[in-house]
């Protein structure tokens, strides 16, 4: 990065801390602390939620999920808009009147205090993984870019979280999503234009969008119904469609953003808004990854994304073999994708024979491409190895102008720290309210329950950089390995709601040993079957209800000779 670069990153980092740090004057009370004495407007709800999901992992991750595997992932969201009017309809209201810090609060008014201690558990494991995670995306893939370890990039995220979270709490971080929100829709603009910008003249936008659906990445919808495929139209709308169930209604990092609402109307805009905004959003993400992808066609590129890794290959006894038919490989590929563009221009159909020739030389390279991944897994023990997180960075920092480099850096810089602050707040509050406050210490004053909920945040904050640093080590695609560890757990999250949503018969030993069963055979299917981990919602919800159900009927079947002798 050039020293304007720096600049730019430096201005945006202090801005968006000072900027949280002003909002969030007066959270000197639990109330406004934890949910900001519920007078946040619709807007700032909304983009505050949309700014949890849009964190780093999307511009680093996701981007790089649309260059080598299409656009199918956004199917993933089909199930979200359909979710957000259900929730819409049942949590939001159902919350509110409550009065509640928490949805598992809620749990202990609805069943007891066992079950609301057994998900606050469950959630705090689920959420304090997705919050070393979500550390962990930026700082590995930053580490090339800025020439700072991974850890030091870690700390540094972390600190800057705690400077305006634990001091202006659930209001300084939503108001810093917003501004950072506004930035990201500006950073992914400016990104898809010097990407399209940076083709061959030769090459229009048209042929771009030709080549990118020839090499398969415009495949946005797949009806094939299949278990064991992570992603298609069946997997989205009903997996998909429970996750979200699950996500903004039973995890506390989605559910305290809307409790901050002035009205239920406000907080119901909120969801709304998302479930409007979420899947244009994702496409746009994906197809500047295709758009990458097309730019790859015509320009040199590495054989390995991680310039690390890549390093450590290059001094291995097969490194210059299958570099130099990675080379050979592109040549050939570039020159079928010039011909399929000149073929595409032509008044009628593509030639068959261009189609099957850039196809065929898009395999080869992409052939080529696994041979170099391989030598690096041979140096890690043959551990599979992805570099999906390095690609868009790897362009970003060849491409787009200076200035933009830095400006782009510090968006995913600050993307990390909005997901991170709205995870570590939701943390500590569940720790304060449910556990601490609530089975430890009670009947302090509204005083100490503050210092407390700073106390944890700080907590939180170390564990997330902690389990970044040392823990999160070795995995492929984060956008996708997030949703994986969500999945473990939320089927269990919201088959409890759904028994204190709808079946009001249900009590708490039920509800809970319901949830124990739920969460036992999600991690049974996790580990003993090749269901896509989409579908892992669905079976942890349906267990826990079914159980609940049957538990339920057996205690109402063995009191009734009680009743009958009385």
């Amino acid at each position: 990065m050039k020293t304007i670069d720096w600049i730019v990153l430096f201005a945006w980092l202090t801005s968006l801390v000072s900027y949280g740090l002003y909002r969030g004057r007066g959270s000197n009370t639990v109330s406004r602390y934890l949910l900001a004495g519920k007078t946040m407007p619709w807007y700032a709800m909304g983009l505050s939620i949309l700014a949890t999901q849009a964190s780093a992992i999307t511009f680093i991750s996701t981007t790089g999920q649309g260059y080598v595997d299409g656009m199918r992932f956004v199917q993933f969201y089909f199930g979200l808009p359909l979710a957000m009017v259900i929730l819409s309809a049942t949590a939001v209201p159902i919350f509110h009147r409550a009065r509640v810090y928490t949805a598992y609060e809620y749990l202990e008014q609805r069943f007891d205090a066992k079950t609301r201690a057994l998900v606050s558990v469950v959630f705090l494991i689920q959420r304090g993984l997705a919050a070393g995670l979500g550390l962990y995306a930026p700082a590995v893939a930053l580490a090339g870019v800025l020439g700072w370890s991974d850890r030091l990039i870690t700390v540094a995220i972390g600190g800057l979280v705690v400077l305006y979270t634990a001091s202006g709490g659930i209001k300084a971080l939503t108001w810093a999503d917003v501004q950072q929100m506004s930035m990201i829709f500006v950073a992914l603009v400016l990104s898809l234009i010097v990407m399209i910008h940076a083709l061959p003249s030769s090459i229009s936008f048209v042929d771009a969008v030709h080549l990118a659906g020839a090499a398969g990445r415009l495949n946005i919808v797949d009806l094939h119904l299949n278990l064991s495929d992570r992603y298609n139209l069946w997997s989205g709308l009903i997996g998909g469609g429970f996750l979200a169930l699950a996500y903004f209604g039973c995890d506390q990092s989605q559910v305290q953003r809307y409790l901050t609402g002035k009205s239920i109307a406000q907080s119901r805009l909120s969801l709304l808004f998302n479930a409007t905004v979420k899947i244009p959003m994702q496409l746009f993400i994906l197809f500047i990854g295709a758009m990458v992808f097309v730019l790859s066609l015509f320009v040199p590129t590495p054989l390995v994304f991680q310039p690390l890794e890549a390093q450590r290959a290059a001094q291995t006894a097969g490194w210059k073999t299958v570099e130099s038919k990675f080379h050979a490989a592109f040549e050939q590929r570039r020159e079928a994708a010039l011909q399929l563009a000149a073929a595409t221009r032509l008044p009628q159909r593509p030639p068959a024979a261009a189609l099957a020739n850039f196809r065929a030389a898009e395999h080869t390279f992409a052939d080529t491409r696994r041979q170099g991944l391989q030598l690096v897994q041979k140096l890690h023990g043959d551990a599979k190895y992805d570099d999906t997180n390095y690609i868009f960075l790897s362009f970003v920092t060849r491409y787009l102008p200076a200035g933009l480099v830095g400006l782009l850096i510090g968006v995913i810089f600050s993307a990390s720290m909005g997901s991170t602050s709205g995870e570590i707040n939701s943390l500590a509050t569940v720790s304060v309210v449910d556990i601490f406050g609530r089975f430890f210490v009670r009947h302090r004053s509204d005083r100490y329950y503050l210092w407390a909920s700073r106390g944890f945040t700080i907590f939180w904050a170390a564990y997330a950089v902690a389990f970044a640093a040392i823990g999160a080590r070795g995995f492929g695609a984060l956008i996708e390995r997030v949703n994986i560890v969500g999945s473990l757990f939320y089927g269990g999250l919201l088959g409890v709601f759904v028994l204190a949503f709808f079946f009001k018969a249900v009590r708490g030993t039920a509800a809970f040993y319901g949830v124990l069963a739920g969460e036992a055979a999600i991690f049974s299917v996790a580990a003993f079957t090749r269901i896509s981990f989409l579908w892992y919602n669905v079976i942890g919800c349906v267990v826990v209800v079914a159980v609940a159900l049957l538990i339920e009927s057996v205690q109402a079947k063995s009191m009734e000779p009680e009743k009958v002798a009385a």
